[in-house]
């Protein structure tokens, strides 16, 4: 085999499992902490995965302004645009629904609760106490260099529409403006190509230090548990996921798995639906989705689309319940389902903020927090399956919005 010829989603699936296996080796067999803890874990792994998780993160602000500026100053019909993001939201809230129901489902067949003792003690608080309302306010920036400075995507996204819709009356006035922000985003995207070039090695240093770093022992009693959502992920990503695809793009879904594979071995890897926003949307153009489309919904779709996360939520919440033998009746279901979704969508996206939310929906629904010092231990390992179907979904439901608008090349698409 010449490995030259591999191509990088190849690579990236390579250095994934190689990572894995170097991971649960050093985990079994090397118990000096010098080598393992002090030089591997703590050093070598840690330095080269985060370093290619912040050169990514990087460029994702600066690509996701310059490139929302660049797709709406490049078009005239405003009321297209205005409907492409209503019904990208649309599909964002569709996809999270069934998520949410699906998981409880799920969760009352398999009861992943159901004979595991959980002392009742509500030592931990939740930390998060965001609101819808608390979700819309911040969408609006009360400084925008802020927002820039702290990655706030929603925002960024704001400031990006607006300028980009000032843009499109002033383009004949203000040529400088517009060619400036045309170069930088040509600029970006060149930087992620050489940036892309060291993903393996990256995606294999992070893989090796979560699987050589997370104790067996604290696996064991919640197998049950990460079992269920995994399942339920699966089934999301090569069931539902697929047949959404074909309702809505009238497409074979095994060729979009297939070129948006890099994308998604990335996003388990690094365990973020961020971190891959400028691989994703490189791989949806290369597949006939329209720059334009992508450009917009795909970090549009970071911030609202959580499908993933709204799994661990839902599991979450039964395992709870069936730990502490809760019964809920039908009314205070439908109660949960609509705290659930709520809490989904204004999640915040920063580290274990989904473990913080989960007990802020156990406390809005009445259930002991003593289950988030389990949950904590094994996140590592359910945020990879929360992010790997955050960003499936995101591309999904991307294509289906751009097949409406007849911005989705299906000769490209087909093209092997």
């Amino acid at each position: 085999m010449n490995l030259r010829k591999l191509s990088l989603g190849n690579w990236i699936l390579i250095s994934m499992f190689l990572g894995i296996l170097t991971g649960l080796f050093l985990n079994v067999y090397v118990n000096d902490p010098f080598i393992k803890d002090f030089i591997l874990m703590d050093n070598l792994f840690y330095l080269g995965g985060d370093i290619f998780i912040r050169l990514m993160k990087m460029l994702v602000v600066p690509l996701v302004f310059c490139s929302i500026i660049m797709s709406l100053a490049s078009i005239s019909d405003i009321r297209k645009l205005a409907t492409v993001g209503a019904r990208s939201i649309l599909f964002f809230m569709f996809t999270t629904i069934i998520s949410i129901v699906f998981s409880l489902i799920m969760a009352a067949i398999i009861r992943p609760g159901a004979g595991l003792n959980i002392p009742a003690s509500d030592s931990v608080s939740s930390s998060v106490s965001m609101t819808l309302s608390d979700l819309i306010l911040n969408i609006f920036p009360e400084n925008p260099l802020n927002a820039l400075t702290n990655g706030e995507m929603l925002p960024i996204i704001l400031f990006g529409v607006i300028i980009g819709f000032i843009l499109i009356k002033l383009k004949d006035e203000t040529p400088t403006v517009y060619k400036v922000f045309d170069e930088l985003n040509s600029l970006m995207m060149k930087l992620i190509g050489i940036i892309m070039k060291i993903a393996p090695i990256g995606i294999f240093c992070m893989m090796a230090r979560t699987f050589g770093s997370l104790g067996f022992e604290s696996i064991l009693p919640l197998a049950v548990f990460i079992g269920c959502i995994i399942l339920v992920t699966l089934i999301q990503i090569f069931v539902i996921y697929p047949i959404i695809f074909v309702i809505f793009t009238r497409a074979n879904p095994f060729k979009f798995y297939r070129k948006f594979l890099p994308a998604m071995f990335f996003a388990f890897s690094s365990a973020s639906s961020s971190a891959p926003i400028p691989l994703s949307i490189e791989k949806l153009e290369q597949m006939g989705v329209s720059h334009n489309i992508s450009l917009f919904t795909i970090p549009l779709g970071s911030s609202l689309n959580k499908s993933g996360s709204a799994v661990f939520f839902s599991v979450g919440f039964l395992f709870t319940a069936q730990a502490y033998g809760i019964d809920f009746g039908a009314t205070a279901l439908l109660t949960a389902i609509i705290i659930i979704l709520m809490a989904t969508i204004s999640s915040p996206s920063v580290p274990m903020a989904s473990v913080f939310t989960l007990s802020m929906i156990l406390s809005l629904v009445g259930l002991p927090l003593a289950v988030i010092d389990l949950v904590t231990g094994i996140y590592s390992i359910i945020g990879m399956f929360n992010a790997l179907s955050n960003l499936t979904c995101n591309g999904v439901c991307t294509s289906a919005v751009a097949y409406q608008y007849n911005s989705f090349d299906m000769d490209k698409f087909n093209e092997k």
